[in-house]
C-alpha cells in the first residue's frame, strides 16, 4: 500500500515541502520494525510510517494544472477573520490541520488582507510567515522555479489582492 517512492515530493502538515529520499525498516521507541518514508524538508529529516493513514500527515505536491486555480484564490477577496485574536488564531490553526494546498493559500491570503489595515500581532506574523513560507516552497517545487521567484510571484498575485480590495471599498 505504499503510494509515495524515493524521489517524490510530498507535503507533510506539519513541516511543509519535502522529497521522499529514503525507504528503510526502523524499529523505533522500541516498538515493531515497520517501513519508514525518510523525507527531506528544508529544516529537517522526517521519518513517517508507510503503513499508517498517511492521509492523515501526508499529501503529494500539488500539481502544475492546478496552479492557476491557486492564483484565483490568491488574488481573490479576502475572507474576513475574527477580530479576537485568540479565536482567530484557533480557526486558523484548526482550517490548517486538513493541509490542502487550497486551505494554505487562502490562510495567506486572509492574514494578509488582515494586516492591510493594522499590523499583525506577533502570533499572527509568525503564522503568516510559516504558511507563506510552505506556500512558496510547494510551489516553486510545482512551478520548477527557485524558492525566490515563488515568493516574489505569490507577492505580486497578493498585491494585485490588495489593489482590488482597496478600489473596491
Amino acid at each position: 500500500m505504499m503510494q509515495f517512492i524515493v524521489g517524490d515530493y510530498v507535503v507533510l502538515f506539519s513541516y511543509g515541502p519535502g522529497q521522499v529520499v529514503y525507504l528503510e525498516k526502523k524499529q523505533l521507541f522500541g516498538g515493531e520494525a515497520r517501513l519508514y518514508y525518510e523525507i527531506m524538508t528544508p529544516k529537517n529529516a522526517v521519518w513517517v510510517p508507510v503503513e499508517t493513514d498517511a492521509k492523515a500527515t501526508l499529501r503529494s505536491v500539488t500539481s502544475k494544472s492546478d496552479l492557476s486555480t491557486y492564483r484565483q484564490i490568491l488574488k481573490s477577496k479576502p475572507a474576513t477573520l475574527n477580530k479576537e485574536h485568540r479565536v482567530r488564531h484557533l480557526e486558523l490553526t484548526d482550517r490548517l490541520k486538513y493541509g490542502s494546498f487550497q486551505v494554505l493559500c487562502e490562510v495567506v491570503r486572509d492574514l494578509t488582507a488582515h494586516g492591510w489595515s493594522k499590523p499583525l500581532s506577533d502570533v499572527d506574523a509568525a503564522l503568516l510567515r510559516r504558511v507563506h513560507d510552505n506556500v512558496c516552497q510547494e510551489w516553486s517545487i510545482t512551478a520548477n522555479i527557485t524558492f525566490v521567484e515563488a515568493n516574489k510571484y505569490i507577492g505580486a498575485l497578493l498585491s494585485e489582492a490588495k489593489q482590488a480590495h482597496k478600489d473596491s471599498s
